[in-house]
């Protein structure tokens, strides 16, 4: 049987609903996906520049990844979500930046409408390392 642990930390986004910022199973964590929150303030950032919200997005990831014990590097998967299709570009500039050489797998959709009219939003799976208790 999984035993399943929540991820919680200040440094990024509190949930604002009844989810969790991450859990923790079997090895992974699966974060819940992030938009450009502040996490002291809850106020969105960016305005409508999709790489200033990329940015936003991808420190309340790492943050989130980091609570879990692991990092953007443990990667393995992520999905991203665009309101416009044509923000790709600028979306993967930032994106890219904070992966470096790391490469996980990737879905990006356009999405009809996201949370708080963002630009963007992305949710991440991630290795984590084994205790050995």
């Amino acid at each position: 049987m999984s035993r399943l642990s929540a991820v919680q930390t200040d440094d990024a986004p509190a949930a604002i609903g009844p989810y969790s910022q991450g859990i923790v199973a079997n090895g992974f964590v699966f974060t819940a996906g992030q938009i450009p929150l502040d996490p002291a303030t809850m106020q969105l950032v960016g305005g409508d520049d999709v790489g200033a919200q990329t940015e936003r997005v991808m420190q309340n990831l790492s943050a989130i990844l980091q609570s879990a014990g692991t990092s953007l590097q443990d990667v393995v998967k992520t999905t991203v979500f665009l309101k416009d299709m044509d923000d790709f570009s600028a979306m993967n500039e930032v994106y890219g930046r904070h992966f470096g050489d790391h490469r996980p797998a990737r879905s990006t959709v356009q999405a009809a409408k996201l949370p708080k009219d963002v630009r963007v939003e992305i949710d991440a799976v991630a290795l984590v390392a084994q205790s050995s208790t």
